[in-house]
């Protein structure tokens, strides 16, 4: 067997061109070649932290090429002992022979391949002149997303809101050196309504997006909230916008932001647009007008996981 090999957190960070990986999920989505089945998702009582913890094993496949699973566990309250919520491992494997051939530091590999599918989404949803961005939440995705975004779009103007004005305050001033000026603010109902896209992940459940403040041609961009009971926006911002998903598969099961409005008779499955399969085929348009307020709800697949190991894979063979 081949040396396994090893690509740590650090690595990824510091050999992630934004455009690179966008292009790699584009040309993914594109193909269709990879195979997913539905992601297991299994909640656990954690009676130490007085709330459950959760277990997501996602498997792929590209036959004959590649293929990987993600193990990864959500701590929601790990935040109270100075710990990531989010931890874990992608086995990246030769799909023709089984072997493994790396372990990948999950946690930075799942922000920057969920980072680059909101901008993927956000270059076909997005107003084109996008100048500002609003970012809720001040997690390990935030500043991941900002500079996704920043990627696609001509961002000039960033706000960035958390219920920790200090953390907000602080990931400014991680970025204090690109291109765009970023402020930290103390409401999101100071910029909400005038910014162009509005980027949240959270693990609210309770909406922090309110449809009666959204104004005509923003974008939202829906990252958190990753259980059923979650949500980043409300009944009236679904009402408002044009409702867009990473893919129909998880999306319809796997957040409070679709599931709950379905439920409610809000929102019909046949009246979500399009996902990323259908948009990067170009099957389906994204935004229309540019008036038309959209949606983006990720809630993550196998084959962002596999397309970025397949990225991270590639750039260690080239630089060890």
């Amino acid at each position: 067997m081949d040396t396994i090999v090893t690509i740590n957190a650090k690595f990824i960070e510091e050999h992630t061109d934004f455009n690179e990986v966008i292009l790699e999920l584009k040309e993914a989505f594109i193909s269709n070649e990879i195979i997913v089945p539905q992601r297991h998702h299994h909640d656990f009582p954690n009676p130490e932290a007085n709330t459950d913890s959760t277990l997501l094993v996602m498997p792929a496949w590209n036959p004959s090429k590649s293929a990987g699973v993600k193990i990864v566990t959500v701590s929601p309250e790990n935040g109270r002992l100075d710990l990531p919520s989010i931890n874990g491992t992608y086995l990246y494997l030769d799909a023709a022979n089984g072997t493994l051939k790396a372990l990948l530091e999950a946690k930075n590999l799942t922000t920057k391949r969920t980072a680059a599918t909101s901008a993927l989404a956000s270059s076909f949803l997005s107003n084109k002149n996008a100048s500002s961005l609003l970012m809720i939440g001040t997690g390990a995705l935030s500043i991941d997303l900002i500079k996704a975004h920043a990627s696609v779009r001509p961002l000039e103007k960033i706000y960035v809101w958390g219920r920790d004005f200090v953390k907000a305050t602080h990931i400014c001033e991680q970025l204090k050196n690109e291109t765009f000026s970023c402020t930290p603010i103390k409401s999101i109902q100071e910029k909400i309504s005038s910014v162009a896209i509005i980027s949240c992940a959270t693990l609210s459940k309770t909406p922090l997006i309110l449809g009666q403040l959204l104004k005509p041609g923003q974008h939202i961009d829906l990252v958190g909230a990753y259980k059923n009971d979650m949500r980043e926006a409300d009944d009236q911002t679904i009402i408002k916008a044009s409702v867009f998903l990473d893919t129909f598969q998880g999306g319809v099961k796997g957040s409070g932001d679709i599931v709950i409005p379905i439920q409610n008779g809000i929102l019909k499955e046949k009246d979500i647009k399009a996902d990323l399969f259908e948009l990067c085929s170009t099957k389906k348009k994204g935004r229309t007008s540019v008036d038309e307020i959209t949606v983006f709800k990720s809630v993550g697949h196998a084959l962002e996981d596999l397309t970025a190991a397949n990225y991270y894979y590639k750039k260690y063979t080239e630089n060890v």
